[in-house]
């Protein structure tokens, strides 16, 4: 890894993202309020995700569905309750604010492959395993690629590019898509579930389907 990587790159995560909060401080007290109001509590959605070398860290978002259940006292759908103002939040990307603090904490960069469910672990390639070589991002290449609409082997691939050409010039280049996106409001799933599908479920059937061919092969 370039000196870039190995130090310039944290330290400007940390200014950056020490002055995005300040900045972004009424921003940030305005969001929760009005998530507060429209959503309920708790005002955060967190959940644990892999890091670099794949320890594990409390991802921090703000919240963008209701906490409505059905009469057996089970959550409803995520269709069901993701409100007009969680979409907002989701295609504006805001939602993804309180990541900063991950990223000043050191658990998370600016740019980087975006951490994934801890369940999907298992499911990686020993190249795709490179995405934890860095520090995941609060955006990524693949992210400025197609965001939840390209599938996952593509998606993945775009991670490991990015591991295998870390440098200046590459997180420039995807801050500037990352900003472009944004104000598009482009290539942003309501539904990242049914956008992008279940890595696991997905390599599972992969498996299955592989072995019932090579069974076929073998009785034909």
């Amino acid at each position: 890894m370039t000196i870039y990587g190995k130090f310039v790159k944290r330290i400007l995560d940390f200014i950056l993202s020490l002055l995005g909060i300040i900045v972004l401080s009424p921003l940030l007290l305005v969001l929760a309020l009005l998530i507060r109001v429209k959503l309920g509590s708790p005002v955060l959605f967190k959940q644990e995700r892999p890091g670099r070398g794949e320890k594990i860290f409390t991802l921090c978002k703000f919240r963008t569905m209701t906490g409505k259940k059905d009469e057996s006292g089970k959550l409803l759908p995520d269709h069901m309750r993701l409100t007009k103002f969680g979409k907002l939040l989701r295609a504006t990307s805001l939602d993804e604010l309180p990541e900063l603090f991950n990223i000043l904490k050191g658990d998370m960069s600016i740019i980087g492959p975006r951490p994934l469910l801890i369940s999907y672990l298992p499911y990686y390639t020993k190249e795709e395993r490179l995405r934890h070589t860095v520090r995941p991002g609060l955006t990524g290449l693949a992210q400025v690629s197609g965001r939840n609409f390209i599938d996952w082997d593509s998606r993945f691939q775009k991670d490991v590019e990015y591991v295998r050409n870390l440098s200046f010039r590459m997180d420039m280049k995807v801050l500037w898509l990352t900003a472009r996106a944004v104000f598009d409001r482009s290539d942003v799933a309501e539904d990242t579930n049914q956008a992008e599908g279940n890595l696991a479920e997905i390599r599972k059937q992969r498996l299955a389907d592989t072995g019932s061919l090579e069974r076929n092969v073998e009785n034909g």
